[in-house]
């Protein structure tokens, strides 16, 4: 068992409740990734479904968790012969933080009938950079999980050069050795540095809604993520998250929308 897997594993207490431990190791300066609590969800949903894989999933940010114990409960809408529709909360300290919809289902990895390329070429990965290492009181705890190389263009807010765009765009693995999967593909369209960065805004972006689709199961290697968005206005942005991996498919793809922070 891996880091994440440990981190993320749900424990059956019932047919509808299983014990979580969140992790202290998935903070960004204080709040935990959204991604990483969906995975953690998605582990209790997926054991008490009779599907093997979370093919899409809904999620309202309705509080910010914390490292620590919590509970997923989950109620089972529907179950049919394709697919099952379930419905996932997780508590912590008995108030609901978040709630969601999964639908699970079994990919067989059959060859697409239709299949559009990526959305921008990316460059080769040696040409593309590291973010400096987070200061230790900036409790970026996220970062050491995951190892991640940057388009350069869209990480130019580091030096007071936003482009202008809500964009983020890099390369994406576990920082231990492991195979990506659904779970490792949760936190990954998770992980970038919000879009919104680059159109000018920082500090924390919470996120209030999140829905993520599993499209194929990903080969091993370097997951390669592009993100954009369209409308920054009112304090609201939104992101579009489409993760590659090293065989050129597309293996899953998210859409956010979250609060400008303040920085």
């Amino acid at each position: 068992m891996t880091k994440f897997d440990e981190a993320t594993q749900a424990i059956r207490v019932d047919e509808t409740t299983y014990d979580v431990c969140l992790d202290p190791g998935y903070v960004i300066g204080g709040p935990l990734n959204g991604g990483y609590l969906l995975a953690v969800m998605l582990r209790a949903v997926v054991d008490a479904s009779p599907f093997e894989h979370p093919v899409t999933t809904s999620a309202q940010y309705l509080r910010a968790p914390v490292p620590g114990p919590a509970r997923v409960r989950i109620e089972q809408l529907k179950a049919g012969r394709t697919a099952a529709f379930t419905r996932a909360t997780l508590v912590q300290d008995d108030v609901a933080q978040i709630e969601s919809l999964v639908t699970t289902a079994t990919l067989h990895g059959a060859d697409p009938l239709y299949a559009a390329g990526p959305a921008h070429a990316m460059p080769p990965l040696d040409e593309c950079v590291k973010l400096p290492d987070p200061k230790p009181e900036s409790n970026m705890t996220l970062n050491a999980q995951m190892e991640m190389r940057f388009d350069a263009p869209t990480i130019g807010w580091l030096r007071g050069e936003p482009s202008g765009r809500p964009e983020s765009r890099a390369y994406f693995r576990m920082a231990e050795p492991q195979d990506p999967d659904p779970y490792v593909l949760a936190l990954a369209v998770d992980s970038l540095p919000p879009v919104v960065f680059s159109a000018g805004a920082r500090g924390w972006a919470p996120t209030v809604d999140l829905t993520w689709h599993l499209r194929a199961l990903p080969a091993p290697g370097w997951i390669t993520l592009l993100g954009s968005g369209r409308l920054v206005a009112d304090g609201w942005f939104d992101e579009e998250v489409e993760a590659w991996d090293s065989a050129g498919r597309l293996v899953a793809q998210c859409r956010q929308l979250a609060r400008v922070g303040r920085g």
